[in-house]
């Protein structure tokens, strides 16, 4: 059972270019954290920007470099069922655990429930690796309901979700269909108390990347029935994530890599690096939760 907090973690550009050697740098930084594991080309991770190729190269190179007990989870999800399945097979050869698999959506009209659910048992039959659904209404504009889920979960390779939406009811829901040994996450660190609260097991988190441990610690005391050490904590961490994720987005994400040590850098275009603004309010989050900041 997959389990705990995952940082789905941004890719470095230098020049356009992937920098393996400040990529490297970030693995081995992230390997020492109290983290469950990576997961690599979620959304932070910039997926579609990222060739086909470049992805097999990166989650090879990341495999090596991070400790053999953390997880590695390969963002995995295309528009086509058979451009997926080509790609979950290449995740397991490069040494993915696991692949997280976003839906397709550019022909929304058409992505019924029924088309959801042939498209992932399609994967799931043809993968040699499990399975985790990935709900990101925020970017595709669909969301996957609680009812198609709970079907899902009856697949055998077909082990988790990470649910993004933010609907701690649809969460709920899902909690209560499941499978005992079947995987929710939240998708948020926004949300992480109340979902571990129902049920779930962990979360991949954008907020992970920058503070690993805090996250952990927040799971832990939920885990453990520390309810009101938990809602402080929890409180705590709601403006890095809004500023991390709905407010600044990825290039938010590596800003605030840059100033705590970490290589964030820009984006691949044509996404644009977060402005001096941006820059300033991340900067006061940071210090506001008292990390050291590098100048």
């Amino acid at each position: 059972m997959f389990r705990g907090i995952f940082a789905p973690i941004p890719t470095p550009f230098v020049d356009e270019e992937i920098a393996y050697d400040k990529l490297e740098e970030n693995v081995a930084k992230w390997g020492k954290t109290r983290l469950a594991g990576l997961v690599v080309f979620g959304s932070n991770g910039e997926a579609p920007y990222i060739d086909e190729d470049e992805k097999v190269e990166v989650w090879s190179f990341v495999r090596k470099c991070l400790p053999k007990d953390k997880v590695m989870i390969a963002g995995a999800g295309m528009e086509s069922t058979r451009a997926t399945i080509r790609l979950v097979r290449k995740a397991a050869q490069a040494g993915a655990d696991a692949a997280l698999v976003l839906n397709p959506s550019f022909f929304k009209a058409n992505m019924k429930d029924a088309a959801l659910e042939t498209y992932y048992k399609d994967v799931a039959d043809a993968s040699p690796i499990p399975i985790l659904v990935y709900n990101m209404p925020g970017n595709t504009a669909l969301n996957i309901s609680s009812s198609l889920v709970v079907r899902l979960s009856q697949h055998p390779n077909i082990v988790g979700v990470k649910d993004s939406s933010g609907n701690i009811v649809q969460i709920s829901e899902i909690l209560r269909g499941v499978p005992d040994d079947f995987s929710v996450f939240a998708g948020s660190a926004s949300f992480l108390l109340p979902s571990v609260i129902m049920g779930a097991v962990g979360g991949t988190l954008a907020t992970a990347n920058v503070v690993p441990d805090l996250c952990v610690e927040l799971l832990e005391l939920a885990t453990q029935g520390r309810i009101q050490e938990a809602q402080k904590l929890q409180k705590s961490l709601l403006a890095l994530n809004a500023a991390v994720t709905s407010r600044f987005g990825v290039a938010g994400l590596k800003a605030a890599l840059d100033m705590i040590g970490y290589y964030g850098g820009p984006p691949r275009r044509p996404m644009l690096p977060a402005g001096e603004p941006e820059k300033a309010e991340i900067r006061r989050i940071l210090t506001e939760l008292g990390l050291p900041l590098v100048e």
